[in-house]
């Protein structure tokens, strides 16, 4: 049986609309291990928000699975029944969505709503249920829970209603917690609490976490590995110390670049251009369009994904080139 909790190959997600097929996701895997934190990393429209949702299954109608699997112990979960979906669903796996406000629904209050999951997915009754979700409140650092469960949504602070959204996600003890830009709608200092919470709460419960963002300075210091998305392609893997010191594709260098510096007064240079069209989307490299160092190659094929000297992993025509190179020099000095 495999090490990994779960792990996901070649996941190609389509939507098909009236303009034709929006190619969102298009040869994606990754391999998540038990008790580790996963960033998976992309600005908007780069498919780490439906590649979130496709392990959920929860994509929109015109949205749909065309090829790959996911695997979770092993078992394909695309090959599961509706039941053993629902299953799969809170109790194995949850997801934190980075809105609340617009998650919870206004017209329940807070405890019918963390109530009815936890009866939904385990064995205990109304009143159990009850004490589970104060349980749930007081873990996640919610003062008064008892009078918190009687309140609506629209009566908690935001950083209050996440704090609840990430109770309800883990009243059931899931094997993997999904955070889907958990703390965007957040403060600053907010979002350092949520963050601070989160990885508390994952090494007390021991589940494993894949944190969806666009911000790689949110996930500096949380996640064992890294994934960078754009295009709906993976075109970076690594830790945090491969991805941060030692970037290996442009347009990772690129997202770097335009972190605020605590020790600088550097201007920012934002990545020129806009994002990829996945409709028409180019014969070669998608990132290609928008890269200072773009070379003909570029252009015409799809870039490999290629060890780095240091162990991890990129898809970037400059980094066959630099091998040519190097190669070519070293034979060089040899005649």
């Amino acid at each position: 049986m495999s090490e990994n909790i779960l792990e996901v190959k070649n996941l190609c997600t389509s939507f098909f609309t009236d303009s034709g097929e929006v190619k969102a996701v298009n040869g994606v895997s990754f391999n998540l291990s038990p008790g580790k934190i996963l960033g998976i990393v992309g600005e908007s429209g780069s498919g780490k928000s439906v590649t979130a949702y496709s392990i959920m299954q929860i994509l929109a109608d015109t949205g749909k699975v065309v090829s790959g699997e996911i695997l979770y112990r092993g078992e394909n979960i695309l090959n599961y029944d509706k039941k053993k979906m629902k299953d799969f669903r809170g109790k194995k796996c949850s997801i934190i969505f980075q809105d609340p406000m617009t998650s919870l629904n206004p017209v329940y209050t807070v405890g019918n709503q963390l109530i009815e999951g936890i009866m939904l997915h385990t064995d205990r009754n109304k009143e159990q249920a009850r004490e589970r979700a104060k349980e749930m409140l007081e873990l996640v650092g919610v003062n008064e829970p008892a009078r918190r469960l009687k309140q609506y949504p629209f009566e908690l602070s935001g950083g209050m209603r996440q704090r609840v959204m990430i109770a309800m996600a883990l009243a059931c003890e899931p094997d993997i917690l999904i955070a889907d830009e958990p703390t965007t709608a957040l403060d600053v200092t907010i979002q350092a609490q949520i963050l601070e919470l989160m990885k508390e709460l994952q090494k007390k419960l021991g589940m494993a976490i894949i944190m969806v963002t666009h911000d790689l300075g949110v996930i500096a210091d949380m996640c064992d590995e890294i994934i960078v998305m754009y295009g709906g392609r993976v075109c970076e893997r690594g830790t945090a110390e491969d991805i941060f010191y030692r970037p290996g594709h442009e347009y990772t260098k690129g997202l770097l670049r335009s972190i605020p510096q605590e020790d600088t007064n550097d201007r920012l240079i934002p990545i020129a251009g806009t994002p990829i069209n996945l409709l028409n989307m180019p014969k070669g490299c998608a990132f290609c369009s928008r890269c200072d160092a773009a070379m003909k190659i570029c252009l015409e094929e799809k870039p490999p994904e290629m060890q780095m000297p240091d162990g991890h992993f990129a898809s970037c025509w400059m980094n066959v080139k630099k091998q040519y190179d190097s190669e070519r020099g070293g034979a060089g000095n040899e005649q």
